[in-house]
């Protein structure tokens, strides 16, 4: 785990290109579906983030052969020795929980320690473990442990409470190797679902309806490998467009999908910037005070949680009031107390944010909670007068890759040092 802490000097304005990496959220299910059958599955455009190097370790400690080279890695599960997932592992990353469906749906039995990772909130993974148990798995818990069982999984009708992504995933990779079809009514929409669901169809899955609200997979003897490239980060190219956003800069995202950011460059433009795009790539441009508008989180293709606390920052240098609404995750506000020490004007009324926002924020010593406060934070500091020194960077570093080297890149007064610096 990182102990160094960034120091940034605020107020530059952000001029120039920077490239989407490959989306952590598509990544980890692919690198975790590879457990559903032998073959070598060769994987591009991984993002190189603390994140899909855990669940790499977690398939190598599963008894996988996992072979990286930068951007790319080529994973055989033939020889998977071990259906356990220990905590010491799951405990950084709730993604783990990912390889509950593979393993059970392949070996007829897992056994995963509950996950951890950022504290916004509950995310239980009840909504897992009723879908599994509707495609006949036996289901305990003990000592922090889900222990699953099913001699062979039988295909079935799921709807889901919500649409959670994590629980779509699990599901419909459990589903492969069921016996006879399911559906998956209420289904998470997300790109990162449609991408998963690419990549098990190459490997021989029969998957329709990704990226609807109702999934239909009918259940195949075995999967083979194949080949595929990661979908680009629209969470990673949204936080850039704020970041020029807050700094009144000119920036260009390339290999990107601006179809996934359509709820992001809407929301901007109603701020007042200027967007434009191509087919694979989108530009904004600030030249001067944005001004408020309210923003609700939502499943895709609403407004992303994920974005919240980047937009949050963007809403405290606005002109005028913001009210933000979080209804995906109930703690998902962790960052507003170090926003407040910055100088922003929030108070907290439930899951909702009032903004008011500030003609500057001050540069001050603030910490992360979690991954995407760490982003917002960042995009504060870039926005303040004097310095900003934000601590727990371990959080940043799990999703996004080399985000120092890349806002340097694009004129930021930004740098990493060493806890004793």
């Amino acid at each position: 785990m990182s102990l160094d802490h960034i120091i940034i000097q605020g107020g530059i304005p952000l001029k120039g290109t920077v490239t989407a990496a490959g989306a952590k959220n598509a990544a980890l299910p692919i690198l975790a579906s590879t457990i559903l059958g032998g073959g070598e599955c060769l994987i591009t455009n991984l993002p190189q983030v603390r994140d899909t190097t855990t669940l790499q370790t977690l398939l190598g400690l599963l008894g996988a052969s996992v072979k990286t080279d930068e951007g790319r890695v080529a994973i055989d599960t033939t020889a998977l020795q071990s259906t356990e997932a220990p905590y010491d592992l799951v405990k950084t990353m709730r993604a783990s929980i990912l390889v509950l469906g593979p393993l059970l749906t392949r070996f007829g039995e897992a056994t995963v320690s509950l996950p951890g990772g950022c504290a916004i909130g509950l995310r239980p993974v009840n909504l897992h473990l009723d879908g599994l148990r509707q495609l006949g798995a036996s289901i305990t818990l003990e000592k922090g442990y889900i222990h699953a069982q099913a001699s062979k999984l039988q295909g079935g009708q799921i709807t889901l409470e919500i649409p959670t992504v994590t629980g779509t995933e699990n599901l419909m990779m459990a589903a492969c190797l069921a016996e006879g079809t399911t559906v998956i009514d209420n289904a998470a929409q997300e790109p990162e679902v449609v991408d998963l669901a690419s990549f098990l169809v190459k490997r021989g899955a029969r998957i329709a309806g990704a990226g609807s609200n109702r999934i239909s997979v009918e259940g195949v003897r075995q999967l083979h490998g194949a080949e595929h490239q990661v979908m680009p980060d629209r969470v990673e190219a949204a936080t850039y467009l704020m970041a020029g956003a807050i700094t009144h800069g000119d920036i260009q995202v390339d290999q990107c999908i601006p179809q996934h950011l359509e709820a992001v460059s809407r929301l901007l433009q109603s701020c007042g910037a200027d967007i434009s795009q191509s087919h694979n790539t989108i530009r904004i441009k600030t030249s001067s005070r944005l001004h408020a508008v309210d923003v609700t989180t939502q499943p895709y293709p609403g407004f992303p949680t994920d974005l919240q606390a980047q937009m949050m920052a963007v809403m405290s240098v606005a002109e005028g009031k913001s009210i933000i609404h979080e209804t995906i995750f109930e703690g998902r506000f962790l960052h507003v107390p170090e926003l407040q020490r910055m100088g922003a004007a929030i108070e907290i009324d439930g899951a909702r944010a009032l903004v008011q926002g500030a003609s500057t924020l001050t540069g001050a010593p603030v910490m992360a909670s979690d991954l995407r406060a760490s982003a917002g934070l960042v995009l504060a500091g870039l926005a303040a007068e004097g310095e900003t020194r934000l601590s727990r960077i371990y959080h940043l570093e799990r999703g996004y890759e080399r985000m120092v080297d890349k806002l340097q890149g694009l004129g930021a007064m930004i740098q990493q040092r060493a806890a004793w610096a």
